[in-house]
């Protein structure tokens, strides 16, 4: 469903580009400056490994010390995944850390959940300084977004949708409460709990760090990362050289959500990304055409160093083994 949502806004985004506009959109690929690829390339490997190192820090407090080159691969064979099956690659970086690293795999689902609340905050970060540093560009078209996401057909305020997803959520709360209470020493529902205290124990795992403040400047330093890939993006084409950090501020902010709502961000990220661009006077056509090539180079990355790290992973581990073996032979 997510993949054709994002296949339907590529389609959808290139029939908004007016006939008239194409060669522009053309153009902008053509005259591309793909040699900036590269130090993109390198910055965005950067915020991996950095996210690698940040997610072993909250592993640390459970008494685990996964390796780096695992904890690094199991974080790109994830995202590789993610470009299939939304969230599959969640699943499969902790089975991964789970037969690697000997992690408990009900426990790195904590620290799953950790790091996309840290993950979480930083984005809102990025939007208030998006909006303190250019409120008067995209302020009007973020609150149009929101109005969209709580407005009825007629345009007015709709309440029936706040009040459904609390019904909702009330009602999932009652039913598990339920489960628990009726059926507790079930097999179903001792997995169930141990799964949850595992969980429970990653996000605990945050208040026993041992360096907080390294986990926090980790945090920023990759969203640093994404900032510095994006601005450095923006000179590839000769529609958008030129804008300053703060748009880029602004463009990470609304793109990131492309990142969210479909695989990989297909579609969706050069579509936002492109609308961000349009308040800053630059055509659909150059915007989505540099928003396509900035996500097309995060693909190829992804792509790359994905299967490039699903295939040291056995090899790197079947290395390890060897020299550990070697090593209790020799004593």
């Amino acid at each position: 469903m997510f993949l054709g949502l994002g296949v339907f806004l590529v389609w959808w985004s290139l029939h908004q580009i007016p006939p008239e506009k194409w060669k522009d959109f053309r153009t902008a690929f053509s005259t591309a400056n793909y040699l900036l690829l590269v130090p993109v390339f390198f910055i965005l490997v950067g915020s991996h490994i950095l996210r690698a190192i940040r997610w072993r820090m909250l592993i640390s407090p459970m008494g685990y010390t996964p390796s780096l080159a695992n904890t690094f691969f199991a974080v790109m064979i994830g995202y590789l995944a993610n470009l299939a099956v939304p969230r599959l690659g969640e699943v499969l970086k902790c089975t991964i850390l789970a037969k690697y690293g000997h992690v408990p795999a009900e426990k790195l689902v904590g620290t799953i959940v950790a790091e996309r609340a840290f993950d979480l905050v930083c984005l809102v970060l990025v939007f208030l300084l998006a909006f303190a540093l250019q409120f008067e560009v995209i302020g009007g078209f973020g609150t149009a977004l929101l109005k969209k996401l709580f407005s009825s057909k007629s345009g007015s305020f709709d309440t029936s949708k706040i009040v459904i997803a609390v019904a909702i959520l009330i009602a999932v709360i009652i039913l598990i409460r339920f489960l628990f209470g009726r059926f507790t020493n079930t097999p179903f529902i001792i997995a169930i709990q141990r799964i949850i205290k595992g969980i429970w124990q990653g996000i605990i795992s945050i208040k026993d760090l041992q360096h907080k403040w390294a986990f926090i400047f980790s945090s920023l330093g990759i969203w640093a990362m994404y900032l510095a890939g994006t601005w450095i993006g923006f000179a590839a084409t000769a529609g958008t050289a030129g804008l300053g950090l703060g748009t880029a501020v602004s463009a990470l902010a609304f793109a990131s959500i492309g990142m969210i709502v479909t695989p990989g961000g297909i579609g969706a990220y050069a579509f936002f990304l492109a609308k961000v661009l349009e308040q800053h006077q630059v055509p659909f056509a150059i915007g989505f055409a540099n928003g396509t090539l900035q996500w097309f180079a995060q693909f190829l990355i992804i792509i790359f160093v994905g299967f490039i790290s699903l295939g040291l992973l056995p090899y790197f581990n079947k290395k390890k083994n060897t020299y550990e073996e070697a090593g209790s032979n020799s004593i």
